[in-house]
């Protein structure tokens, strides 16, 4: 965890002493492409990890009671759709700020 820790401060230091001026930069898309990949990521993790936490929990019931695994099945599959849908949304947020952010939206 200090090694995490340590490495997380040592680059974020390294940002900011490399840093240019707004001026001299003039360009910002490349820190809204980093912030996004960064926004798809977080998503995606967060989707996979949801998805195999319902998964195991309706399997861990069809495996108590299997005359229950046609009542889990439906609200399963929902709710793995809906999971699926917010990564997607993630997706289409972040695919759509890169090129707003040309226009300055």
């Amino acid at each position: 965890m200090k090694k995490a820790l340590l490495f997380a401060v040592t680059t974020l230091a390294s940002i900011a002493a490399f840093a240019q001026d707004a001026s001299a930069s003039g360009n910002h898309i490349g820190m809204i492409a980093i912030g996004s990949a960064i926004a798809i990521g977080l998503a995606v993790y967060g989707g996979t990890s949801a998805q195999g936490k319902a998964a195991a929990a309706a399997l861990e019931g069809i495996a108590r009671n299997p005359a229950a695994a046609d009542k889990l099945f439906t609200p399963l599959i929902l709710s793995l759709a809906l999971i699926e849908s917010l990564v997607i949304l993630a997706f289409l947020v972040a695919f759509i700020k890169i090129p707003a952010a040309k226009f300055g939206f």
